[in-house]
């Protein structure tokens, strides 16, 4: 999917995605908020979306979340001011593959079903291991390719539909572990049903 595509898929999601991927996402999305918190720290959310992590994560982090749809940022402004949301220092427009931040500058960098959506996803964990300081790690949640089973031919059937679901369906787990600064150091999977996968990859020294 290509950022034109995005833009207009998430421009039309903006309105109802709380009421349905906010649901089918949420066990993963609070598991990951949990982990990220009891680190601590400063913490970068790609995708943020509209903000439905948000209030999850702890009053004493300093996050700040990023999202190449400004229709869906607006959302998550939204959700800052009405909650007073003190752990959000802010929220910017951006593109994941050029991260406009410096070498080092977060302790955690949080992708929670975004890596399914952007352009060149291994891009994108090449500047989550550039941001990230030595022993920060990324806490990855999304829906990952099945090998065999009837799930795994649904998702082959549903492929071709990515632009307009908003996400590949045959996504492969491959595409985010070939970073070599990134070391897997945890995998569970996630409800509903087991469709989600939390990953945690640790940079290395």
């Amino acid at each position: 999917m290509d950022a034109t595509a995005i833009s207009r898929t998430y421009a039309r999601w903006a309105p109802v995605y709380d009421a349905t991927f906010g649901w089918l996402t949420r066990h993963g999305r609070r598991r990951a908020a949990d982990y990220i918190n009891a680190r601590g720290g400063s913490v970068l959310e790609l995708g943020v979306g509209t903000g439905l992590s948000l209030a999850d994560y702890d009053s004493a982090l300093e996050v700040t979340g990023i999202d190449f749809s400004t229709d869906m940022l607006d959302k998550a402004r939204e959700k800052v001011r009405e909650q007073g949301l003190r752990q959000v220092r802010s929220l910017r427009q951006m593109d994941a593959r050029h991260l406009d931040f410096a070498d080092e500058s977060f302790d955690t960098v949080a992708a929670m079903h975004v890596l399914s959506v952007v352009p060149e996803p291994e891009r994108v964990m090449a500047e989550v291991a550039r941001v990230l300081r030595p022993g920060g790690e990324v806490v990855i949640v999304n829906h990952f390719a099945r090998e065999t089973g009837f799930l795994a031919r649904v998702e082959r059937w549903t492929a071709p539909l990515h632009d307009a679901l908003g996400w590949h369906s045959d996504f492969d787990m491959a595409r985010v572990l070939g970073q070599p600064r990134l070391s897997l150091v945890g995998k569970r999977s996630s409800p509903p049903f087991g469709l989600m996968t939390i990953l945690v990859l640790r940079k290395t020294g």
